[in-house]
């Protein structure tokens, strides 16, 4: 008689527990990871309405007024940034403007990103101010 020979290897139980785990470990970990990402993203929005403003009181020191229209933003010489588009307009009842930061990509907790003249922030989005500046 042969002996019971044992074969190496994994069943196919062992291998779907293993795959159960790593789906539920991903199912917690992706939105945590997208969340990440989508802040990192509202960070080079929030620099470039920053950056915006502080070169729009170097235009209002040199020439006396702001850029307010759309066609004369381009006279800040503003960086390209890849997940914003920056758009600008006047504030009829103090002289100022208002800097909008619309994101080329879904974000439903801050959506428009918007500073004006006087430092006030503020989003479009379901969130508060805070949370997103």
């Amino acid at each position: 008689m042969k002996p019971f020979c044992r074969y190496n290897g994994f069943t196919l139980i062992e291998i779907m527990i293993v795959v159960a785990i790593i789906g539920i470990i991903a199912s917690i970990a992706y939105p945590s990871y997208a969340e990440y990402v989508r802040d990192g993203k509202r960070a080079e929005g929030k620099t470039l309405l920053v950056d915006a403003a502080a070169r729009q009181e170097r235009f209002y020191a040199q020439n006396g007024s702001y850029v307010t229209t759309n066609a004369t933003l381009s006279q800040l010489n503003l960086q390209k940034v890849e997940h914003y588009n920056l758009t600008v307009a006047k504030v009829a009842d103090d002289g100022g403007y208002s800097l909008t930061a619309t994101p080329a990509f879904s974000d439903p907790k801050c959506g428009n990103l918007t500073l004006t003249a006087n430092g006030t922030k503020g989003n479009s989005g379901t969130k508060d101010a805070n949370y997103c500046w």
